[in-house]
């Protein structure tokens, strides 16, 4: 969530309802543990948590137990009300709880709000009570406690969690609940959940065969199967074709490289946690490469450049190495190691409106493609507080970039949002968040202006002039990487993907062993034709069969009989239920090469 639609969500009533949700669960959990400790309780995107240190460990069953007393007492209609105090008084009412005489501590400094987040300036200490609960609080809330409907909250899960999310600290339980305006809200809620379940790239990704993690390989590190290998394939072959028409070079360039280089590019210092350690050699330190930008500059700089030659743009999709910490790595969505749609565009100042639009009309063509009809283009913007440590120090550089690009999307008509403090080291960027078909956002990909790191790279080009000029430098992914791509159109199709992308497009179903010569006749006319496609011919039954290629969601059966082998025929039956009985290979040949060449959606 941005931080303009954050601020936006804490001003709603949704946000009070849920916030004021979780102190009514924390009342609920110490009256059954009245020796309970209790931590943090916010609201989520989707509801509450609030973490405990209790005696023992929650049960499902104590969640139902919680959830009845807390309808209780939201039918006391307990008033709830706020009370400024300071900070010794605050500990005086939060003196058999640790975990809050903690945080009034930081409060009391101006480090630390209730919630451990680092504050600007020292803020006033608040307590918020309703019935015989008192948390430190600063709000807001609803007015009483009888504004959260009975039947409009719902207790989810347990979850263990370390305190302040440090695991030197202490392990707690979490428990996670969500809360809504009304019953209806909550109802189409956990439908969307159970959608979400059957939906979930890792499960899908398992039952099709498209990928795998193995702990002797590590976590974070997926291997693609032949049924993901296929989609890679189709995805990169879509990339290509898309960039080829536009003007791309492809390149290719090493999975490590010297420290040297890294710490030209000014990654290292910027970014240096998220990389992998580094290894020696012959006294020299290596790096496995984290992004492909900085080789991509040294291609750049190979060769004398005029403005004649600009823009250049150079393609690869290249292996990267990320360290991301073992509890955030989540499936495909996040990984230690990824495949980029990567792409740097070279240009003088004259040509980046043009550029950087052009790579904006190459997401809304992949947007078309893949029946995505909700996303939002975000203006990542640089903090002035962070310049010289998370942002390269030229304020006068941030400022006119920002503007260009501005500039570029209000002229092109694109509607954006501007989200501050969550740029690239050295440039503004577009970060793009999309919607999958059953509302569940992914941040998907990034359009990025580097106006830093060229001139660290001594990179130029003659102009118009004679003199040389530094260009300017668009980074771009607008597929993102394959991890992520192919995890949101696992759950965006529910594994029913287009034939195109499909990894097995036709199975020929013989009805008995009789057609199995005739079925693999078949498998080898539609493979001639580019077309995947396999024969069953194991010992189960025709229906059996029918089943095993419904479970892989292939969309194409091809049931063939003694009638269909007799009259030279098939008969189909497509994924989405429809048949045909008794047609020519001809004519489901020609079907299958309209559907893959134009990319169609439809079957």
């Amino acid at each position: 969530m941005s931080q303009q639609v954050q601020e936006k969500y804490e001003e709603s009533q949704l946000y009070k309802i849920r916030h004021s949700a979780a102190h009514i669960m924390a009342q609920a959990v110490l009256e059954i543990f009245p020796d309970g400790k209790v931590t943090i309780g916010p609201p989520v995107e989707n509801g509450f948590y609030y973490d405990f240190d209790l005696p023992r460990n929650l049960t499902p069953e104590d969640l139902e137990t919680i959830e009845k007393r807390m309808r209780q007492i939201v039918q006391g209609k307990h008033e709830f009300k706020k009370t400024v105090i300071s900070a010794d008084e605050a500990k005086k009412v939060f003196a058999n709880q640790p975990y809050k005489l903690e945080l009034i501590e930081g409060l009391e400094k101006g480090g630390f709000d209730e919630y451990g987040n680092p504050l600007k300036e020292k803020p006033e200490i608040s307590i918020y009570q309703h019935d015989t609960f008192v948390d430190l609080c600063r709000g807001p809330h609803v007015a009483n406690t009888k504004e959260i409907k009975q039947d409009a909250f719902k207790l989810m899960s347990i979850a263990g969690a370390y305190w302040r999310g440090d695991e030197h600290n202490k392990m707690l339980q979490r428990i996670y609940g969500t809360a809504w305006e009304n019953a209806q809200q909550l109802k189409d809620y956990l439908l969307q959940l159970e959608e979400a379940k059957k939906r979930d790239h890792r499960k899908l990704g398992r039952e099709l065969e498209i990928f795998i993690f193995d702990d002797e390989v590590g976590p974070g590190l997926p291997l693609w199967l032949p049924n993901g290998g296929v989609m890679i394939e189709e995805l990169e072959k879509l990339a290509k074709e898309m960039e080829e028409k536009a003007g791309y070079l492809r390149v290719r360039t090493p999975n490590l490289t010297k420290e040297d280089l890294f710490i030209r590019s000014g990654h290292l210092p910027y970014y240096a946690e998220s990389m992998y350690p580094p290894m020696e050699l012959e006294g020299v330190k290596y790096y496995v490469k984290p992004m492909n930008c900085p080789m991509h500059h040294k291609i750049f700089a190979s060769k004398g450049r005029s403005y004649r030659d600009l823009p250049i743009r150079l393609a690869e999709y290249g292996t990267c190495y990320r360290y991301e910490k073992s509890g955030e790595l989540f499936g495909l969505m996040r990984v230690r190691s990824m495949q980029m749609n990567d792409a740097h565009i070279y240009c003088g100042e004259d040509q980046f409106e043009q550029e950087f639009m052009g790579v904006i009309a190459l997401y809304h063509k992949y947007f078309e493609l893949f029946g995505i009809d909700k996303y939002v283009m975000r203006l990542s913007l640089h903090a002035k507080s962070g310049l010289g440590k998370k942002y390269v120090d030229n304020q006068r550089l941030w400022l006119k970039t920002e503007d260009m690009v501005r500039r570029a999307m209000d002229n092109g008509g694109v509607p954006y949002m501007e989200v501050a403090d969550e740029a690239a080291f050295y440039g503004p960027k577009i970060d793009v968040q999309i919607w999958s078909a059953i509302g569940r956002e992914f941040s998907l990909a990034t359009n990025q202006v580097d106006f830093a790191v060229p001139e660290r790279f001594d990179l130029k080009f003659t102009n118009k002039e004679g003199a040389d000029e530094i260009p300017l430098c668009i980074h771009r992914a607008p597929l993102s990487t394959h991890e992520r791509m192919v995890g949101f159109l696992l759950e965006h199709y529910a594994g029913n993907f287009p034939v195109w992308l499909s990894p097995e497009q036709v199975r020929v179903i013989p009805i008995t062993d009789g057609q199995n010569e005739y079925a693999q006749g078949i498998v080898r006319q539609l493979r001639e034709q580019g077309i995947r496609a396999s024969a069953d011919i194991s010992a189960q039954r025709m229906n059996a069969k029918i089943r095993s290629a419904q479970l892989m969601k292939v969309p194409y059966m091809l049931v063939v009989g003694e009638n269909e082998m007799n009259a030279g025929q098939v008969s189909l039956r497509v994924r989405d239920g429809s048949q045909q009985n008794n047609i020519s290979l001809a004519e489901f040949i020609a079907r299958m090469k309209d559907r893959i060449e134009r990319r169609a959606k439809e079957l």
